[in-house]
């Protein structure tokens, strides 16, 4: 018997959680977190041009990525930000 409460328990965490990654929040969170690692990725691309003797030019393609990374930041961060007013605001 106790183990059927134990399976019950386990269930209802499971749907909790799946219910906590699917809200928009999370949701919100999992693409700021995603624009984050793009833009340090973007990054590391353009520091291999700056070395120590001068370095090189970025070329236009990884000057692009990253200005685009950056504004998908921003973007992810303002939609968090509304979220979370709309939530406070009921």
């Amino acid at each position: 018997m106790d183990h059927d409460f134990a399976a019950v328990a386990a269930r209802g965490d499971r749907d909790m959680t799946a219910e906590i990654t699917a809200s928009p929040e999370a949701v919100a969170l999992e693409r700021i977190a995603g624009a984050a690692r793009e833009v340090q990725a973007a990054s590391a691309a353009l520091e291999k041009h700056f070395g120590v003797n001068g370095g090189t030019q970025p070329s236009t393609l990884e000057l692009a990525r990253f200005a685009a990374a950056m504004q998908e930041l921003r973007d992810a961060r303002e939609e968090f930000d509304r979220l979370l007013s709309r939530k406070q605001r009921q």
